[in-house]
C-alpha cells in the first residue's frame, strides 16, 4: 500500500542528508591529509617515493569507485576475515578514493609555480624544505583552491554509490522513499534540490576564496 509524500518523508530524505555530509566531511578530512603526503611524494626527489606515489595514484584513478567499495568491504572479510560494516567501508574506500585525487591536484599545483621561485629560494641559500613550506606552498594553495573545491563537490555527489554496500545516503534515501510513495517525479526533485542546497553555497565559498587569493597574490606581485 503506497502513501503520500508528506513531512515524515522529508524528514527522513534531511536525515539521510546528514549522513551524506559526514561521509563527504570524513572523506575529504581524511583525503586531504593523505593527499598531501602523496603529493609530497610525487615531487620527492628520491625515485622510489615518486613512483610509489604514481602507482597508487594510477592505481585508484584507474579503477571503478564501485570496485573500490567491493573491496573494502567484501574484500577486506575474504582477505583478512575482518567484515567491516557499512559506515567504515564506504569511510576507508572514499578516504582513499579523496587521498589519490587530491594529490594529484596538488601535485599539479606545485609544479605549477614557476621553477624561478624555487631558485629564488636557492639563491638565499634556503633548505629545499622551507622553500617548499614558505615559498611554493602558499602559491600552490591558491592555484589548487579550484579544482580541489571543484572535487570536493564530486565528491558529495559521489556519495550516492554508497548505497550499493548497504549504506543509507541521500540517493538511496530517496529510492526508499519512491518504493513507498510511488511518486518519484515528487521525491527526486527533492533529493536533487537538498544536493542543491549543500553544494551551491561550497561553490560560492570557493570563489570567493579563489578571489581573496588572487587579490592577495596581485598586490604581492606588485610589490
Amino acid at each position: 500500500m503506497s502513501r503520500d509524500f508528506e513531512l515524515p518523508e522529508l524528514l527522513f530524505l534531511i536525515a539521510a542528508l546528514r549522513w551524506t555530509i559526514a561521509l563527504s566531511a570524513v572523506a575529504f578530512a581524511g583525503g586531504f591529509v593523505g593527499g598531501f603526503i602523496v603529493a609530497l611524494a610525487r615531487v620527492s626527489r628520491l625515485p622510489v617515493l615518486r613512483w610509489c606515489a604514481a602507482g597508487y595514484i594510477g592505481l585508484v584513478q584507474g579503477t571503478p569507485l564501485l570496485m573500490q567499495l567491493f573491496l573494502a568491504y567484501f574484500g577486506l572479510a575474504v582477505l583478512t576475515g575482518v567484515r567491516l560494516d557499512p559506515w567504515p567501508a564506504v569511510a576507508l574506500a572514499f578516504t582513499l578514493y579523496a587521498t589519490a585525487f587530491l594529490a594529484e591536484i596538488w601535485r599539479g599545483a606545485i609544479e605549477a609555480v614557476p621553477q624561478a621561485q624555487w631558485e629564488a629560494g636557492a639563491a638565499l641559500a634556503l633548505p629545499r624544505g622551507r622553500i617548499l613550506r614558505w615559498i611554493v606552498l602558499p602559491q600552490a594553495l591558491r592555484i589548487a583552491i579550484p579544482p580541489t573545491s571543484g572535487f570536493l563537490i564530486q565528491l558529495i555527489k559521489g556519495t550516492s554509490v554508497a548505497s550499493i554496500i548497504g549504506f543509507i545516503e541521500l540517493t538511496r534515501a530517496g529510492q526508499l522513499i519512491v518504493n513507498v510513495t510511488f511518486q518519484p517525479m515528487t521525491v527526486y526533485p527533492v533529493v536533487a534540490m537538498l544536493y542543491f542546497a549543500v553544494c551551491w553555497p561550497l561553490s560560492l565559498v570557493a570563489g570567493r576564496l579563489e578571489r581573496r587569493f588572487g587579490r592577495h597574490q596581485a598586490r604581492v606581485e606588485l610589490l
